[in-house]
């Protein structure tokens, strides 16, 4: 692999967008080659800024073969430094912009929106005011599309609309928990070209104990409305989904005071253990589209996966919860080289493996580095 050509691709049309926050006459290593550096040292297994430093230095002369790194390896006080000062908003549009470079063509259908709190991001102990993340993960290619990073889960109501001025959600579902079940936010996602289906809970008492009343007087099984249900076995549970969907808005109060509202929507999940233990719990949804109950079962599937295809794998696979770098913009920026590293990583199919093992074959294997980073060795 030459130079230009690693330059070319993660230089000129990605890291281009970065500025350096470094004066001049202190910048003894590139940015791109602490970014690039750490952005490797992360795919291939290091989870915090002194196994980035370690990595760099067990690889130096390799990776000298494409990185300037003529001033040595980056100790891991530099890295943390740089990571401390750099924007947030642009290291993650860089990085957006390489994972749909990367990813598998795929148009987009659906876009989940949900935040993760980074747990061990507190300077004290007894601190509980921890990072926290607001994502755009996009079911169909899997990889993260956006992320904006605020101090309070309660933010969330703030930081969802800066989130939707990020990405393109134009011809999108967009699925959103109740904490961002906000009528300027389904303004904002109809604004841009984008349907919502937003789930509705206390926080919107009005909303939601009209919805229950409006389901509620359909009597039991809602024989009038589109129904669709579905049977899952899985770990010892027997899980049985019921959704039912009403485009009757009449009863529903402040109903006018939701963008484009079309259909509501009730999920019934009942489970029943091995042992015969049985809960029932009920779900409400809004949402701007006719849709029917098969595809609202679908969307709150999908909505579940960024649970389970990105904040759960980087827990396990990338201990994100464990991380405990804190300093200015460190905590936001590693995270963004967590959910870039997964995204790519995920995309390397022929490698029928797990994301931790993943990880694993990238650190010994040079060459499948490179493809995963999208360069053919």
């Amino acid at each position: 692999m030459r130079e230009v050509e690693f330059r070319k691709l993660v230089v000129e049309e990605f890291l281009s967008l970065i500025k350096d926050p470094r004066i001049e006459r202190s910048r003894r290593h590139p940015l791109q080659t602490i970014v690039v550096l750490s952005l490797l040292a992360v795919i291939s297994g290091a989870d915090d800024f002194v196994a980035i430093e370690r990595y760099g230095k067990a690889k130096q002369a390799w990776l000298s073969t494409f990185l300037d790194l003529s001033g040595g390896v980056p100790s891991h006080d530099t890295i943390g430094r740089v990571f401390a000062l750099l924007d947030t908003t642009a290291l993650a549009e860089a990085f957006r912009r390489w994972t749909l470079a990367m990813a598998v063509s795929s148009r987009e259908k659906l876009i989940a929106i949900d935040g993760k709190a980074l747990r061990h991001s507190f300077k004290h102990a007894g601190d509980h005011a921890f990072v926290h993340m607001v994502s755009a993960w996009s079911a169909s290619n899997g990889v993260v599309l956006g992320q904006v990073k605020t101090d309070d889960k309660s933010n969330e109501i703030d930081a969802i609309p800066k989130l939707l001025d990020l990405i393109d959600v134009k011809g999108t579902l967009v699925t959103i928990d109740a904490a961002g079940t906000q009528t300027a936010i389904a303004d904002k996602i109809v604004s841009k070209g984008g349907d919502y289906m937003l789930a509705v809970k206390g926080n919107q008492p009005t909303l939601h104990e009209s919805i229950m009343e409006h389901f509620a007087q359909h009597g039991v099984g809602y024989c009038s409305l589109d129904f669709f249900e579905t049977t899952d076995e899985a770990h010892g549970r027997h899980e049985h989904r019921q959704v039912w969907v009403s485009q009757q808005l009449d009863a529903i109060q402040s109903a006018e005071r939701w963008s484009k509202l079309s259909s509501l929507v009730h999920i019934r999940a009942t489970r029943t253990t091995s042992t015969g233990g049985q809960s029932t719990e009920d779900r409400y949804y809004i949402c701007s589209r006719r849709i029917s109950a098969k595809d609202a079962m679908a969307a709150v599937r999908s909505h579940w996966g960024i649970e389970n295809s990105l904040h759960w794998v980087l827990d396990v696979a990338f201990r994100e919860d464990d991380c405990r770098v804190r300093a200015g913009n460190a905590a936001a920026n590693l995270s963004a080289v967590r959910q870039l590293a997964l995204g790519l990583l995920k995309q390397r199919t022929e490698t029928k493996v797990g994301i931790k093992n993943r990880r694993c074959v990238a650190a010994w294997d040079h060459n499948f580095l490179l493809r995963v980073v999208g360069l053919n060795a």
